[in-house]
């Protein structure tokens, strides 16, 4: 059952106790108000109604507060109870009692059953107010229980998550710290393997140097002993190349002396032909204007002799010339 539904039920419930209460308040008022006032003195019969107003406001009042104590749980304790059933016995006396002095036993039962009624519904209200108090008690533990275990699960789940995170971050800087751990044992090793490195390359060039020394001081023992054999060996030398150049000048003179009688042979060979009507080969055309060069004569000269054009006579004279104005 829901609030929803348990307000409707306490709403029912009120509504049909007040309607109850009501009724029966307005049936012993006029029930008992033509009783009261054939026992009241004459002149004071306007007197008649107050005696049933009282009991049924004691029991408006015993009905209303019981609906309080009901709803907040609490229990008046006994003084409520004997007031509740004083109440309802005045209500239910007052009520029966024209009927039973006339001895009428269809009346005694016609009037008791509005103040039986009355006093059954305050106590099945009370009992049923009490009952939805438990009830919504019990609901509200409920809900207030599983509120909290929402909230138990959902600190719980917090709390994992919290640890969660905190173990992720824990292992993430203890990841780092081996991290910078690693890489300082690695830059501790890289230093001490490259002061090794250059310990080993100071000694090896220590060593390079001591051997250069060394060596340097018999590289000029050496030399001097070579410088002083080679004063002597260059003497030598220079009177053999002396003796070699003029011996070799001699022999180029001579061969200079023979290849320019074998050139002007040649020469003369080759240009006691005499003017051709025909072109001659052109490798042996340019041997003719070679000759031709060489003696110096004209262009139009070797041309004749060669057969070509005197164009390409003058291209092979300047090829020449240009070949020897070019420094040996």
């Amino acid at each position: 059952m829901n609030d929803v539904q348990i307000r409707s039920a306490e709403r029912a419930l009120s509504v049909g106790t007040w309607l109850i209460v009501g009724g029966a308040m307005l049936f012993s008022i006029l029930t008992v108000t033509p009783l009261m006032e054939r026992h009241t003195p004459e002149g004071w019969k306007w007197t008649a109604p107050i005696l049933p107003l009282v009991v049924d406001a004691a029991v408006v009042i015993v009905v209303r507060l019981d609906a309080v104590l009901a709803r907040l749980g609490g229990h008046g304790g006994r003084w409520p109870i004997a007031l509740r059933w004083m109440t309802g016995c005045m209500t239910l006396a007052l009520n029966v009692a024209d009927s039973a002095l006339r001895k009428e036993l269809v009346g005694v039962a016609v009037h008791a059953v509005a103040p039986l009624l009355l006093i059954v519904t305050a106590e099945t209200g009370l009992a049923y107010r009490q009952a939805i108090t438990a009830a919504q008690t019990a609901r509200e533990a409920q809900l207030k229980a599983e509120r909290a275990e929402r909230e138990r699960v959902a600190d719980e789940r917090r709390e994992a998550q919290e640890r969660r995170a905190r173990e992720e971050r824990e292992h993430e800087a203890e990841l780092a710290r081996e991290q910078r751990d690693h890489e300082a044992l690695i830059a501790r090793e890289q230093t001490a393997w490259q002061e090794a490195v250059r310990r080993k390359e100071r000694e090896r060039a220590e060593a390079r140097e001591r051997a250069e020394r060394e060596a340097r001081e018999r590289r000029e023992h050496e030399r001097e002993q070579q410088r002083a054999e080679r004063e002597r060996l260059e003497r030598d030398a220079l009177q053999r190349r002396e003796r070699e150049r003029l011996e070799r000048e001699q022999a180029e003179r001579r061969q200079q002396q023979e290849r320019a009688e074998r050139e002007a042979r040649e020469r003369e060979t080759l240009l006691s032909g005499g003017p051709v009507d025909t072109k001659l080969p052109e490798d042996k055309a340019r041997q003719i204007v070679t000759a031709a060069y060489g003696s110096e004569l004209p262009v139009r000269t070797a041309a004749e002799l060669c057969g070509w054009s005197v164009g390409w006579v003058s291209t092979r004279y300047q090829e020449l010339r240009d070949r020897s104005a070019v420094p040996a």
